[in-house]
């Protein structure tokens, strides 16, 4: 370790824990040597700062995001009573820990007092391995978590009969859109799993402000209806909240909402309204009350006048065997102004052509069918989330600083 000493810089105190300590870090046992085990007496209140997390900064620069004690413990409390956690439960969590997905659902554990596996790394045999040998009933997923593992299994790379799997009772996803078709293939292997998807924002303390609810899988495709605590509306441009079955920007309420973003009031401004905050999703409505994402309110693409969701054409053409994982993004055009372009990633060892592409694209009205396609892998951050700002600068010649100055 002595060798990256010089690439660190003197900026900051550098705190090492383990047995053999490099020369330019703090020991952390010296440090903590001296610490009383006496709680300090310092009064905290519900209300008090108590942590920043920041945004992934997949539609621009990241941002700095202020919760209190309140927005922690709701997140805990609404992860147990959404999952119907018990003492008895082992959540099996996968980092990055820095991301509220993964944290705030191992919240629940630590508010039932139930025990966590902490992974390190995500292959499909890891993720096995540690609920077969740690007996864990519940696994927080990623969408291409989940991807890989069923590759795995189809190419017979994992055998559920080699793993001890009888307890573990529920996957759930959160963090980006689902494609309805991975569920359905997921249930295949594990028909007795139950499943939930988590909608959520690091603003509003991470997943559940929307969820699907276990008892709700015939509504898979949908983020679900409000979770434990939370309200939800969906608003036009003028902040009046549509007729039921039209598509509006998602806009949430409750004790997990961010207090603001740190030290920049304009950004605040624009997200909380009246204790409401507008999430920049895409949303609408079912008779029934659960809510469907269309898109991020920026991905919309406009392409001769008509409204294209990438979402929609995405799940579409995740449900195409052949393809392991896709993107959607806008290409400008001269005469439409945006047109439709698919980035798509095909399976190990298959083979997938335009026409082939093109042919199962039929299925869908002429205005949605992708008007190019590209075949590349997709590039997605250590919280899953595909990176369209790599994309549109590959693709479209959008610079990432300049969509950072536009977020």
């Amino acid at each position: 370790m002595e060798d990256i000493a010089e690439e660190l810089g003197q900026s900051r105190m550098l705190i090492f824990v383990g047995e053999v300590r490099p020369t330019f870090a703090e020991s952390y046992h010296d440090l903590t040597a001296n610490c009383s085990s006496s709680a300090p007496k310092v009064l905290v209140e519900d209300t008090d700062d108590a942590a920043i997390y920041f945004s992934s900064g997949t539609t621009g620069f990241p941002k700095a995001i202020l919760l209190d004690h309140t927005a922690l413990l709701q997140s805990a409390r609404m992860e147990a009573t959404h999952h119907e956690t018990t003492h008895d439960d082992v959540f099996l969590c996968i980092p990055p820990l820095y991301h509220t997905g993964a944290k705030m659902h191992w919240f629940g554990s630590l508010y039932t007092g139930s025990r966590a596996v902490l992974l390190k790394g995500n292959s499909p045999k890891a993720i096995f391995d540690a609920v077969s040998q740690e007996k864990c009933t519940i696994v927080w997923l990623l969408v291409p978590w989940a991807q890989d593992i069923l590759a795995a299994l189809d190419r017979g790379d994992l055998k559920i009969e080699d793993y001890t799997l009888a307890q573990w009772r529920l996957m759930h996803i959160g963090a980006q859109p689902v494609p309805p078709s991975l569920i359905k293939h997921w249930l295949q292997y594990f028909p007795g799993h139950k499943y939930d998807t988590n909608y959520g924002l690091s603003e509003s303390t991470g997943p559940g402000c929307v969820h699907l609810g276990m008892e709700n899988v015939r509504k898979v495709g949908a983020i679900g209806v409000p979770g434990f605590g939370w309200k939800c509306k969906i608003v036009d441009e003028q902040g009046e909240v549509v007729e039921q079955g039209m598509v509006g920007e998602l806009c949430v309420k409750g004790p997990g909402v961010m207090r603001c973003y740190y030290h920049d009031p304009d950004a605040t401004a624009a997200v909380l309204k009246d204790g409401w905050l507008h999430t920049g999703d895409m949303a609408k409505q079912d008779d029934e009350g659960f809510i469907f994402l269309v898109d991020r309110k920026k991905d919309v693409i406009i392409s001769g006048g008509e409204n294209l969701y990438p979402v929609q054409i995405k799940d579409f053409l995740a449900a195409n065997p052949k393809i392991h994982d896709v993107a959607v993004i806008g290409l400008p055009d001269k005469r439409l102004g945006e047109i439709a372009a698919a980035i798509v990633q095909v399976k190990e060892g298959m083979e997938l052509t335009e026409e082939e592409l093109n042919a199962y694209c039929m299925e869908l009205p002429r205005y949605k069918r992708p008007r190019k396609v590209i075949f590349a892998n997709v590039p997605r951050n250590p919280t899953g989330k595909i990176e369209k700002p790599k994309l549109r600068e590959k693709y479209c010649g959008v610079r990432l600083v300049e969509a950072q100055n536009q977020s």
